[in-house]
């Protein structure tokens, strides 16, 4: 495995070795550290298919409007008038400046603040600032004045993804198996789920995929976030009234757990919960079983964390949050972070869900400062040329993964390409497989259509 150079463009296999009629998995640190490499990354993972883009419930009203991005890429998601949604390019057809400036609000028009072209809720063109006096030639007249629509803009059950390439599998077909688990989020309520008002923002100085990771890994946890360990200890032994995650779930052994990697990136790992009567949740548990059937319904009460490939992540466990990853260097991520819950969920029981996500998920939470700190400090290692090519990251139950569903994925209905199923103490790291395969898939394929353009 050589140093990234103009031999990627023929070989970018040679930066994820798979073999596993010999249970060999390792991926190059260039993969986190190399610019070039990223640019790549940039154009033919997240710009050449779907993304998540956000949820209908933070924008729920007629006008209302959120800026996201895809890649690069920037993104107006407005409702019309109707309450209609639509996804477009935030890029004035006149000189290539955003029409807005703002993160979200509710707005009839957005004015372009070069010079001034106004633009509706459907993204047409509804004033050319001093159009008479400008002498514009005739066939101006039949020009696109139009916001730019994005190519391809789809709804899953209020889960809004976008993609620039008109080119993408239909997204139920791309989301085919981590869909159970957006499944598992919404039908936690008759009415379906929700964004919490509030969120959070911050940045890392590390690769993105440091994150895409750590979502699946549970070997980090007790060697990470040891304050959270000694914390949750304490209060499991009366020295407070309030609980979250339960320690019981990561330090005994004999608790089963498993993960499974899908089609197109996409990743999950579920741990069986030694007191589900900590979740909010918990007190719907009847309703659930009547409503859903009893699979279901003890699915939504595990630890369940999983990726929807490449820039979307869920962490269910006491509460749930959604992270949404943007890279925005090879060695800078910004993570965007929101409380989802059920709609209609008892005050009481949502004050607890509130409080659980900010006791452990804030920026000044119990868990993701020690997290932000180890991926910079790996970002930091990644740099030492001398030290080894390959790092030995990706080993973690190797021997003991299999190719298609388990036991509990056949009675979840599931058709993973690879399950890991066992004691928790394994903390199975096969999971990561699946992404980096898929983010090779992409690679090759965007390389092969540029060489052919």
């Amino acid at each position: 495995m050589n140093a990234i150079n103009d031999s990627l463009v023929l070989a970018p296999e040679s930066y994820v070795r798979d073999n596993p009629a010999t249970g060999v998995f390792e991926v190059h640190r260039d993969v986190y550290r190399d610019p070039a490499l990223f640019e790549l990354e940039m154009r033919h993972v997240f710009e050449a298919s779907w993304v998540f883009l956000a949820h209908e419930t933070q924008i729920p009203q007629p006008l209302d409007y959120l800026a996201s991005y895809v890649g690069r890429q920037p993104v107006l998601l407005q409702r019309d008038d109707r309450g209609q949604l639509g996804a477009f390019l935030n890029v004035c057809p006149h000189k290539g400046a955003q029409v807005c400036q703002n993160e979200s609000g509710n707005r009839k028009f957005h004015v372009c603040p070069y010079h001034g072209w106004t633009f509706n809720s459907r993204g047409e063109c509804v004033l050319v600032k001093d159009r008479a006096q400008g002498a514009y030639p005739s066939h101006f007249e039949q020009a696109n004045t139009r916001l730019p629509p994005l190519a391809r803009f789809a709804n899953y059950r209020g889960f809004l993804f976008g993609s620039i390439n008109p080119d993408v599998p239909p997204l139920k077909e791309h989301l085919a198996g981590i869909s159970t688990f957006l499944d598992m989020i919404v039908d936690q309520s008759q009415h379906g789920t929700e964004v919490i008002p509030g969120r959070s923002y911050y940045t890392y100085d590390a690769n993105w995929k440091m994150q895409l990771e750590n979502c699946l890994d549970a070997y980090h946890l007790t060697s990470t976030h040891p304050s959270f360990m000694n914390i949750a200890a304490s209060r499991a032994s009366g020295g407070s009234q309030f609980r979250n995650i339960d320690i019981a779930d990561f330090v005994d052994p004999a608790i089963p757990s498993g993960s499974y990697t899908f089609k197109h990136g996409h990743a999950a790992i579920w741990i069986e919960t030694a007191h589900p009567e900590v979740r909010p949740l918990y007190h719907q548990y009847d309703a659930l079983v009547k409503r859903i059937g009893k699979v279901r319904a003890d699915l939504m009460l595990k630890t369940v964390n999983f990726t929807v490939f490449p820039n979307l992540q869920f962490s269910c466990n006491a509460c749930i949050q959604m992270r949404v990853m943007r890279p925005l260097a090879v060695d800078r991520t910004e993570m965007r972070s929101f409380c989802l819950g059920p709609k209609g969920e008892p005050k009481d029981l949502r004050k607890l869900r509130i409080h659980q996500f900010e006791d452990f998920f804030n920026p000044t939470g119990l868990a993701t400062p020690d997290d932000s700190r180890v991926y910079e400090s790996c970002q930091a290692g990644f740099a030492a040329r001398g030290g080894p090519a390959v790092g030995l990251g990706h080993s973690r139950g190797l021997a003991n993964v299999i190719s298609g569903p388990d036991a509990y994925a056949n009675e979840l209905g599931l058709a993973p390409l690879t399950s890991s199923s066992g004691r928790s103490d394994m903390q199975d790291e096969t999971v990561f497989h699946g992404s980096y395969r898929e983010w090779l898939r992409r690679l090759q394929a965007g390389l092969r259509t540029e060489a052919t353009a």
